[in-house]
């Protein structure tokens, strides 16, 4: 699917499992984050959650800025 996507310019997505596994967390937290509105915009496609890696970069980094700091760790989200 990633090479027809590259191919048709569409941009890839993340799926709760691909998404904690790369921030390093739960995927439950994923989902805690969702429901408190917190954590990256995503998109029910059907019965999957899936995370835009553009919306995810977005989020990581108005997170950095919130904090001040490019080091801080993405488990520890401003509420």
């Amino acid at each position: 699917m990633d090479d027809r996507a590259n191919r048709l310019g569409l941009e890839p997505l993340l799926g709760v499992a691909e998404l904690a596994e790369y921030l390093g967390v739960p995927a439950q937290r994923i989902y805690d984050w969702r429901l408190t509105g917190v954590g990256p915009r995503g998109y029910r496609l059907g019965r999957e959650l899936k995370f835009p890696v553009s919306e995810v970069t977005r989020w990581l980094a108005e997170r950095d800025e919130r904090t001040g700091s490019a080091g801080s760790t993405y488990g520890e989200v401003q509420r």
